[in-house]
């Protein structure tokens, strides 16, 4: 008997990120797949594949709505979905003395309510497709940062630890009903995530004022996250290291992916005293501390 052919929803699809990439991976491997962003002008190379691109701001209620809708009404009659992948998501770096609270509380709209409301609005598509022999699967994308206390990244990862936890009650409470849930944390990936995203501009650095001026050029570069552009494993190959387990029949409850993923594995089963020592002479948050340390004397 030939393997299923699966339908598969994918949010945040722009090009150059991880959505992009599973998509066509999952393509690939022979799934009708929906590839969801706010302007799908921009996935002509996806349609150009036969990928069928939907609009979708995951922040906006009747834009949901209208994604629902067209592809409620392309699915033949009486078919749901198979497959839910929650991947959308904003990028966001800053002392968490120095976080506009505005702007914080549109990190969490984007990476938790706007998981939280895809989810309510396509289960009924995933509960349609749910059977004594075959059970529906959402994935969420989170991050090795949702169990790795990074600094002057404290909003974006409290974000996804936040949506870590929704996922591990989503598969408590969903099991009941024939629906697997499965958790991405990611680690190193060459994506677009940063450049995306609307709060990261070059304009974007520590405001006027800040309790870390004196150590300004250090901090200003551990926020520019230079190096997540350049180091890590590529989109495609991620991509092809998640699909193969998330296509098995029992897929794990979480996948840990990208470059450094064990090494943060590891570290989020040890004494955080252990990890955060190591983790300031990385960062150079000790550097920091000298400096700041030194001009209030």
């Amino acid at each position: 008997m030939p393997p299923r052919q699966l339908t598969i929803l994918i949010t945040g699809c722009s090009p150059g990120g991880t959505g992009a990439a599973l998509a066509t991976a999952m393509h690939n491997a022979g799934h009708r797949v929906f590839a969801t962003t706010r302007n799908p002008s921009k996935l002509s190379e996806l349609s150009g594949h036969g990928i069928e691109t939907v609009a979708m701001d995951i922040t906006s209620t009747s834009s949901i709505t209208s994604a629902l809708s067209a592809v409620s009404s392309s699915l033949p009659k009486g078919k749901g979905l198979d497959m839910l992948i929650n991947n959308a998501a904003t990028n966001y770096t800053m002392p968490i003395a120095d976080a506009p609270l505005d702007t914080a509380r549109e990190v969490f709209e984007t990476n938790v309510w706007g998981q939280l409301a895809v989810t309510q609005a396509f289960l009924p598509l995933l509960l349609k497709s749910a059977t004594a022999t075959f059970q529906p699967l959402i994935v969420n994308h989170t991050s090795v940062g949702s169990v790795a206390a990074l600094p002057f990244q404290g909003v974006y990862n409290s974000s996804k630890a936040a949506f870590a936890m929704l996922s591990d009650t989503m598969r408590l409470e969903l099991a009941a009903f024939g629906i697997r849930v499965v958790e991405l944390k990611t680690a190193g990936v060459r994506t677009n995530l940063i450049s995306n995203s609307k709060f990261n501009t070059e304009s974007d650095r520590l405001p006027k004022g800040s309790i870390y001026n004196p150590a300004r050029e250090i901090v200003e570069k551990a926020m520019s996250q230079e190096e997540l552009r350049v180091i890590g494993i590529s989109a495609d190959e991620w991509a092809a290291q998640v699909s193969a387990p998330l296509l098995s029949q029992n897929p794990p409850r979480v996948i840990w992916r990208g470059e450094s993923a064990l090494v943060s594995r590891i570290a989020s089963m040890l004494p955080s005293w252990i990890f955060e020592g190591m983790l300031k002479k990385m960062t150079k948050l000790n550097l920091v501390e000298d400096i700041i340390q030194e001009s209030r004397r």
